[in-house]
């Protein structure tokens, strides 16, 4: 694609795929069926965020340098309008209720007052309203017609119908946001460069105040929601996990070990995957989204930034920001590979076996069929299978019947 490739995002109406490249300040367009470049687009300076209408059929991009949105029109790949924005655009969300596009305005260190626009989905006008100062992540509230904005102070609740500031949230260092549509509670990840630990706030979306704190790992960098399993994902950075936090209780559930510095996050619901871009490994993590495991990790570009996810295809999408590049992952099925070998077990004797499986008494065992999947286990077939002992080690069993 284009020189650094920093963003992406999914056409539904026309299964294409749209990578917005920094330095070369354009938008490669990829046909997500045959995944080969359709053409590339001309945007703005700097472009850095990506959005799509799908009630318009239109792609919005962020041009940081520039202080503007181009909007594309998704059918033609072409620009039908470049948008005045405020000082540093940097994140875009869209709200489906009113047919609009929220775009932060960072404001930078000459303008710190910062800025949301809000372009017309229909018309391609545009409002501003003041936020706060050094404004970032934006999230959507369908619930109650809202927009969330972290702002150095904590974050800004927009009413999504008639645009104005319903409060704002006090709170600090907030990066990042995800919406949990299960019980209409909003994750804010906090980063810590200071202390050890970071922070997530949930934030009740019905009345706008903070219900509870969790601690996560150093430094949170990124957030994603498991509609299945009503669970949060935050991705650390400096200490190279995942927290998963249960959506009903805000529990930590575990922390799951993946690569070096993790970024990004992206959600599969076709088969309740967790992907996990780690930009120091150059490798994406891939977690189970029942059991938390993780299922593999595979090798991408250099610097894996962003992720995008086609429901069509069931493939995802990851933005290689230092090789100008995106790779394509299938799905993915299977235990991780450093599982896979048969290790010397106390507990199981022997790994081809005949009749019930017999399980190590007063141990915590996981049955896992070859495709990653729990299975209980009286009421498995003939085949392979990977037995977890107490979260420590597998071993691989064939039953042959």
């Amino acid at each position: 694609v284009g020189d650094r490739p920093c963003a992406l995002v999914y056409n539904s109406t026309n299964n294409k795929i749209y990578c917005a490249n920094e330095m070369s300040g354009n938008v490669t367009v990829i046909d997500g069926t045959t995944n080969t470049v359709i053409t590339t687009i001309p945007v703005g300076d700097w472009p850095g965020a990506l959005v799509y209408n799908p009630a318009n059929n239109k792609v919005y991009c962020a041009n940081y340098w520039s202080d503007d949105v181009t909007v594309i029109d998704a059918l033609a790949d072409t620009v039908i309008a470049t948008i005045e924005a405020g000082d540093g655009p940097g994140a875009l969300v869209y709200n489906p209720t009113s047919n609009k596009v929220y775009c932060s305005n960072w404001g930078g260190p000459l303008v710190p007052e910062s800025t949301v626009t809000v372009i017309d989905g229909a018309a391609n006008t545009a409002t501003t309203l003041r936020v706060g100062y050094w404004s970032g992540a934006l999230a959507y509230n369908p619930a109650g017609n809202k927009v969330y904005c972290t702002i150095a102070g904590g974050v800004t609740v927009i009413d999504g119908s008639v645009d104005t500031i319903i409060t704002t949230i006090g709170m600090g260092g907030a990066i990042v946001l995800a919406y949990n549509s299960a019980n209409n509670n909003i994750y804010c990840a906090h980063k810590g460069y200071i202390f050890p630990e970071s922070l997530v706030t949930v934030i009740d979306g019905a009345v706008d105040t903070v219900t509870t704190t969790i601690t996560v790992g150093h430094n949170p960098h990124n957030l994603v929601y498991n509609s299945i399993n009503n669970k949060i994902y935050c991705a650390n950075q400096l200490s190279h996990d995942v927290t998963v936090i249960d959506g009903a209780t805000n529990a930590v559930i575990t922390t799951v070990a993946v690569g070096y510095a993790p970024f990004a996050l992206v959600y599969d619901s076709t088969n309740n995957k967790i992907y996990c871009a780690n930009e120091n490994s150059d490798d994406v993590t891939i977690i189970d989204g029942a059991t938390n495991g993780r299922i593999a990790t595979i090798m991408v570009g250099d610097n894996p930034f962003a992720f995008t996810w086609n429901p069509v295809e069931n493939r995802t999408y990851v933005a290689n920001r230092l090789s100008s590049s995106v790779s394509v992952i299938r799905d993915v099925t299977g235990i991780e590979q450093e599982k896979v070998s048969i290790i010397p077990c106390d507990y199981l004797g022997a790994t081809i076996y005949r009749g019930p499986l017999q399980l190590p008494e007063g141990k915590k065992c996981t049955v896992f069929d070859i495709t990653g999947r729990v299975v209980e286990p009286n009421k498995i077939t003939p085949g392979i299978y990977f037995i977890e002992i107490d979260n420590k080690f597998v071993q691989k069993v064939v039953k042959i019947r």
